[in-house]
């Protein structure tokens, strides 16, 4: 009688382990559909920034070894690994690590250091924000309401007691950080919305 594998028993228990830590909303498997570098890069930019707005914490990302690409170097892997670099410098990831060979356990920033985060241009294949601000015109009242609140507590944190000096400006400013990592995506304007009510609640 032949003896079960060992390392197929392990592997299995690992991945079981990983789907009860994650689960399926906090996975992306790019592995599965063998994307360009670039399309991988793209996929999991906006799919990572997506997380942070809902607080995600902790996420998992399969990349794959590579094992069947030229040189058994992952293309998928190393972009993915660029684009996580960028990303921390851009206030979207606190922090991430190798979890597997072909994974990346990958820490979320809170939205609030989008705006904290120095400005930056680096990162091939990463989305560069809008060149010119939005618009405040495009957010409803209740959305204005909680963007000016957003912004005056942002001012009061450092240490501004005449606040309204400058509330017009860091209003556009948290709203551009904002807009550019909801993007021009279907449901944009609840989106934008959720994204707002994540900052303030990180005030609390």
């Amino acid at each position: 009688m032949r003896r079960p594998d060992r390392r197929v028993g392990l592997k299995g228990l690992k991945q079981a382990f990983d789907e009860l830590r994650f689960g399926p909303q906090r996975t992306l498997n790019l592995r599965e559909s063998l994307p360009t570098a670039n399309e991988a890069s793209t996929r999991a930019e906006a799919w990572l920034r997506q997380q942070q707005v809902e607080r995600a914490d902790e996420v998992l990302i399969i990349t794959g070894r590579g094992n069947q690409s030229e040189g058994g170097v992952s293309v998928v892997r190393e972009a993915v690994m660029r684009l996580l670099y960028a990303l921390r410098r851009r206030g979207v990831v606190a922090s991430h690590e190798e979890h597997t060979p072909g994974s990346f356990v990958v820490t979320l920033a809170p939205v609030s250091a989008l705006w904290d985060s120095p400005k930056r241009n680096g990162g091939r294949g990463v989305a560069p924000p809008p060149r010119t601000p939005p618009s405040l015109d495009e957010l409803d009242a209740d959305s204005r309401a909680m963007l000016r609140n957003l912004a005056e507590r942002s001012l009061e944190g450092l240490g501004l007691k005449d606040t309204e000096t400058f509330l017009a400006g860091e209003m556009l400013r948290q709203f551009g950080a904002i807009a550019a990592t909801v993007g021009d995506v279907p449901g944009r304007e609840e989106r934008l919305k959720q994204a707002i009510r994540t900052a303030l609640d990180q005030y609390e």
